[in-house]
């Protein structure tokens, strides 16, 4: 199974602090490579992966003013499905521009959708609702006009996040500062609870934290910045409680499961996703308003940590998440099966007339075709990019770029890339019939003779 993953370019793949799509991303890529998944990473220049990475923009562009977005977004989008024919599936964590691509390529596209950020973009779903495949990463963020081929709630890392079962006295809000994400609510809880708190998270609209978040600072409320995974772990550790007092129907809301496995209950209003994470009154409270969560802070005492660590641990692993990824790749591509594909490479036929016929095949690193001959046809073969070894009637023969070699009717032979890079070649066939049927197996290194 060769998967293309395509992870979006704002951040590093995994993001050094914030980046919760490029988190996902790098979690279910080195989760696959573990269990033996042959993934190609389409990320950032700087991002770090177990599998092949593939990349054209060297850094995110949130992290250097010298990146275009959307020239560099289309750059890195493009370069992907110019190589589609290489791959058993293209999965896709960049929302929507993608699937204008997935019309021009036969390779399945596998969309997870990381929330609609507003209902206008929903047409380009919908147009390419049935011809790809989507997964939605919750129940409460699934469109009644699109079909899904699953829900798969995320996963983490557990081995990132340690379990503190002796809590300090503050309360923690920890995303995006902007209005959807409730700081100033959480500054609100915080104040007529009696608790200090500490904010943590990037500041995504300036204005909002003008006036909302820094006449507050001070006082008992300390904003810390945006913090990379191992202050993340301390300071959700060490909370009492988290405060997600959210202001839009959340998608998913990683932070509340990261919490939860180092035992940190979460009060959250009770939007999107959150009856999904949260059970109310075991591992934290779904509250209405600002009132209620203040009340739910007064009952924090009576949450186990531990249970909420194990809730963690049986339903929101990497494990899981991977486990039902590979399960929906391989519905998919078994119900998208091209008899182009062969387990040493594919090929595109180009041309296919009563006298002739031609093929671009292209061979993957280490593999080789069977050894066979044919009855009805002589083909040619010149190499188009890389260096195969021919064997021909016991001689091996080594192509390199814009060589031929002629394979006469009734000759033993066979193509091998030896090399660490795909190679490609053009096969002519001359003769009086070209089907399938006429290829005579002698080895075979997939049991097809």
């Amino acid at each position: 199974m060769r998967i293309a993953m395509l992870s979006p370019i704002a951040w590093r793949t995994p993001p050094r602090h914030y980046g919760p799509w490029e988190s996902v991303v790098s979690l279910l890529t080195e989760g696959l490579v573990a269990k033996g998944v042959e993934v190609t990473l389409f990320a950032t220049a700087d991002s770090r992966t177990k599998g092949k990475l593939h990349a054209v923009c060297q850094c995110g562009y949130e992290e250097s003013r010298n990146i275009e977005p959307k020239v560099w977004e289309y750059l890195h989008i493009s370069e992907l499905f110019e190589r589609a024919d290489e791959y058993d599936l293209i999965h896709n964590h960049f929302d929507f521009p993608p699937l204008t691509y997935s019309g021009l390529v036969t390779t399945p596209v596998l969309t997870t959708i990381h929330g609609f950020s507003s209902p206008r973009i929903l047409p380009v779903y919908e147009k390419y609702n049935g011809k790809t495949f989507y997964v939605s990463i919750s129940e409460a963020d699934r469109s009644p006009k699109l079909n899904y081929a699953a829900t798969i709630h995320h996963g983490i890392e557990l081995n990132d996040f340690t379990l503190n079962p002796d809590p300090e006295d503050y309360l923690l809000f920890f995303g995006r500062i902007h209005p959807d994400k409730g700081a100033k609510e959480a500054i609100a809880i915080a104040r007529a609870a009696g608790r200090k708190l500490i904010m943590a998270g990037i500041i995504q609209d300036e204005s909002y934290y003008e006036f909302e978040v820094e006449p507050h600072l001070g006082g008992g409320v300390e904003y810390v910045g945006s913090v990379g995974p191992e202050q993340r772990n301390t300071l959700l550790g060490k909370a009492y409680a988290l405060l997600h007092p959210i202001n839009f129907n959340e998608p998913f809301g990683l932070s509340i499961v990261e919490a939860m496995s180092c035992g940190t209950p979460v009060i959250a209003f009770n939007r999107g996703s959150m009856p999904e994470l949260i059970r109310h009154g075991f591992n934290g409270f779904l509250v209405a308003n600002v009132g209620e969560a203040v009340d739910a802070v007064k009952e924090i005492s009576g949450i186990d940590r531990a249970a909420c660590r194990k809730f963690v641990e049986d339903n929101f692993s990497t494990g899981r998440m991977v486990d039902d990824y590979i399960k929906v790749y391989e519905q998919i591509i078994a119900q998208t099966k091209r008899e182009d594909h062969r387990p040493w490479g594919y090929y595109t036929v180009l041309a296919d007339e009563s006298d002739h016929k031609v093929k671009r095949i292209h061979v993957y690193p280490g593999k080789r075709l069977s050894l066979q001959k044919h009855q009805r046809r002589a083909e040619r073969w010149t190499m188009v990019y890389g260096e195969g070894v021919v064997t021909l009637d016991g001689r091996q023969i080594r192509l390199k770029e814009g060589e031929s070699i002629d394979i006469p009717r009734g000759a033993v032979h066979r193509m091998e890339n030896q090399t660490n890079e795909n190679m490609a070649f053009v096969e002519v066939q001359l003769g009086d019939y070209f089907g399938e049927d006429d290829i005579v197996r002698l080895e075979d290194d997939f049991g097809r003779i």
